[in-house]
């Protein structure tokens, strides 16, 4: 999709279609209190008819609106005003884009940038009416074969040119900034749907890694691919146990994105790579194990964020480490009463080896120590528990450092991608108590989540560390089942906070 930004008066704009919002009240946006009096109050009696009852995100498509020169105006619903903020305007973008796609229209020109919107800036509308914009029109057909993806796609409905238009011709600057970031935004959110919604025997450990060099040639990023031998002489025993099941090769795949001052400490993003878990000797149940195949949306997310930052140009160090391979069943899979070695010295006895994920992520945090981090964020779809906590709606937040899960929490209400702060008290760490080793690697059912951060923290002692469990925001399940490129929106928001703090 192409965009651009301009100022004009919605009814003088030749387009194949105009966006303008209507409230609930029948009050009318001022764009579409423009065309409504160019048309002697035809938008009026429309909705004196009922056709619309301005509740958010319903819409309304009308044709050769009289006094106008486009060909269709989409009257989008925006609730109460005075409910009217953040979360309301981007499904009243989302809306509306799906209607103009719906329609048919190639282009359209939206008047949406120009309501107010609680204090927020011409760059947050602009930013984020380009990322709802992108993402209302992403599709997955990467893997269909070549002649049906082909007729499908000259077949589907689509906007090819979407222009933003805004009120004062001194925010343009800053409209430009916004659509820039925007668009960098979508784009590592659309890398990590892709990488999540890949069949497992296609996103393989060796894919993901070869994705990262991949990236790193297009952004100038630095990239090293440690293999199963490297991991031995670095003594990741608690990684490789994980990975002895599988044919897969693990790979740890570090990424850095140095564009901040030299002696700037780099944060440290750690993403789960799990590519298929099946559990391994405690084998999960058949049901929905297709969608195990997610498992790697951590590692996908910090991908994802990399390509976000890179294409902004950001003025930060950030570096990236993946561990990933599979946690597969076979002969020579880790059996529930191992004792695993971690690169730390910890040993860990393996209670239930389809509790994986902290086991390759634990190597994974101490790897980190070598960067002498400023703090060091690990994204993992870790417990099921914390599905049952939180539901799908907001990632679980634990964190050794209050300042830290601040900084994130508001990075997630600004980018409207939450998390919720979880307790992680030391009155949970005997759970995890072994009679034959430093610890085990579950705690029981009683707070899952909690105890699974519980462990990571045993590894982050020399730093400052958040830890964000996505097992019930990475992906949707059902009809709609799909990546949804979550947290890169709360990572990305993270990340551009900090380096306007290290750049004043």
């Amino acid at each position: 999709m192409e965009f651009s930004i301009k100022t004009g008066n919605a009814e003088k704009l030749r387009s194949n279609c105009v966006i303008v919002g209507v409230y609930e009240s029948h009050e009318l946006s001022n764009a579409a209190q423009a065309i409504d009096d160019a048309s002697d109050g035809y938008i009026t009696n429309i909705l004196k008819r009922g056709d619309l009852d301005g509740k958010l995100d319903a819409t309304l498509m009308l044709h050769n609106v009289p006094g106008t020169q486009s060909e269709r105006v989409l009257l989008v619903g925006l609730g109460k005003p005075g409910d009217f903020a953040e979360k309301q305007y981007c499904k009243a973008v989302r809306a509306s884009v799906k209607a103009v796609v719906a329609s048919g229209a190639s282009e359209a020109v939206s008047f949406l940038a120009e309501l107010p919107v609680k204090k927020l800036s011409i760059h947050w509308k602009v930013a984020h009416l380009t990322e709802v914009a992108l993402d209302a029109t992403y599709r997955f057909d990467a893997i269909k074969r070549k002649k049906e993806a082909a007729e499908e796609k000259s077949s589907k409905k689509c906007i090819k040119k979407l222009t933003i238009n805004i009120t004062d011709a001194k925010e343009l600057s800053a409209a430009e900034a916004g659509l820039a970031e925007g668009k960098a935004l979508a784009a590592g959110i659309s890398l990590t749907k892709d990488l999540g919604n890949l069949p497992p025997n296609v996103c393989t450990p060796t894919y993901l890694a070869e994705q990262a060099v991949a990236l790193g040639k297009r952004y100038g990023l630095q990239i090293e691919v440690l293999e199963r031998d490297a991991l031995k002489k670095l003594g990741m025993g608690s990684f490789l146990g994980v990975a002895q099941g599988s044919a897969e090769p693990p790979k740890l795949i570090v990424l850095q994105h140095l564009k901040g001052k030299k002696n700037q400490k780099p944060v440290v993003l750690v993403g789960k790579g799990i590519t298929f878990d099946t559990g391994g000797v405690s084998l999960k149940p058949g049901a929905e194990m297709d969608e195990m195949k997610y498992d790697m949306c951590g590692a996908a997310s910090v991908l994802g964020t990399f390509r976000a930052i890179a294409e902004m140009n950001l003025s930060l160090n950030v570096i990236g480490i993946i561990p990933t391979c599979e946690n597969m069943p076979d002969g020579r899979a880790t059996r529930p009463g191992d004792v695993l070695t971690s690169m730390s010295g910890l040993t860990i006895e393996v209670l239930n080896t389809d509790a994986e994920g902290r086991l390759i992520l634990c190597d994974a945090l101490t790897y980190a120590e070598r960067f002498e981090p400023s703090a060091v964020v690990d994204i993992a779809t870790l417990t099921g528990a914390c599905v049952i906590a939180l539901g799908h709606h907001a990632s679980g937040l634990f964190s050794n450092n209050e300042d830290l899960a601040k900084e994130l929490l508001q990075a997630g209400e600004t980018a409207l991608d939450r998390a919720w702060h979880m307790p992680m008290w030391d009155d949970y760490q005997p759970q995890l108590d072994s009679n034959f080793a430093d610890m085990a690697n579950i705690g029981g059912r009683a707070a899952g989540s909690i105890t699974a951060a519980c462990f990571l923290s045993r590894f982050t002692k020399k730093y400052e560390w958040a830890h964000l469990d996505i097992a019930g925001t990475a992906w949707k399940s059902g009809k709609e089942k799909g990546g949804t490129g979550r947290p890169v929106p709360l990572l990305t928001e993270f990340l551009v906070a900090r380096a306007k703090k290290a750049n004043k």
